[in-house]
C-alpha cells in the first residue's frame, strides 16, 4: 500500500535593511545586538545589547524604531543593563530578558517604562530569582520559559495578563 501526501508551502520574501551602518547608537546601526525576535507581522525585534534598548524593524524600513529602554545603562523602569533577548507575545507586549538587572521586563509598545515580571526579589539562586537571564519563550500554555544562565537552570513562570 502506498499513500501519496501532498505539501504546498508558501515562502514569502521579507527586505530588511536593519544595521549595517557601522558600530553606533543611531536608528539605522547597532551594537553588540545579541538576539532577534520575527512577530506575525514579519517585524523584527532585535536586542541591541550594548545600546541597551530593543529595537523594531518593519518591512522596508531604513531605521528602527526603539520600543523598549534607549534611555542608558541602569535599574529603572525605562533602562536596561545589557539585555540579552526579547520576544513578543500574541497581543503585542514585548518581554525582555535583562541580563545584568536578572530581571525579566514587559513593555508595551509605545509606554516610557516597563514593569517587572519576575526578578523582584533580586539576582539569586533562589526559584524566585535569577542570575544572567538570558533566552525566552513562552509555551502554548503561556507559560514563560528563562534560560536562568548563572545558575545553570531554566525556569517556568506563569505570567499575568498583560
Amino acid at each position: 500500500m502506498s499513500v501519496d501526501i501532498s505539501i504546498q508551502l508558501t515562502v514569502r520574501q521579507v527586505q530588511f535593511d536593519a544595521g549595517g551602518h557601522g558600530i553606533g547608537e543611531a536608528r539605522n546601526q547597532l551594537n553588540g545586538s545579541s538576539f532577534v525576535f520575527i512577530d506575525r507581522n514579519y517585524s523584527l525585534y532585535i536586542t541591541d545589547t550594548l545600546n541597551n534598548r530593543v529595537m523594531k524593524w518593519t518591512e522596508g524600513s531604513k531605521e528602527g524604531v526603539i520600543v523598549a529602554g534607549g534611555n542608558g545603562a541602569g535599574d529603572a523602569m525605562n533602562q536596561f543593563y545589557y539585555p540579552a533577548a526579547a520576544l513578543v507575545d500574541a497581543v503585542g507586549t514585548i518581554y525582555v530578558s535583562d541580563r545584568s538587572n536578572s530581571r525579566i521586563m514587559r513593555w508595551t509598545e509605545g509606554d516610557t517604562e516597563g514593569s517587572m515580571v519576575v526578578g523582584e526579589n533580586g539576582g539569586g539562586d533562589r526559584s524566585d530569582q535569577l542570575a544572567l537571564p538570558f533566552g525566552l519563550s513562552f509555551d502554548h500554555h503561556g507559560h514563560l520559559y528563562v534560560v536562568d544562565m548563572e545558575n545553570c537552570r531554566v525556569q517556568r513562570f506563569d505570567m499575568p495578563l498583560s
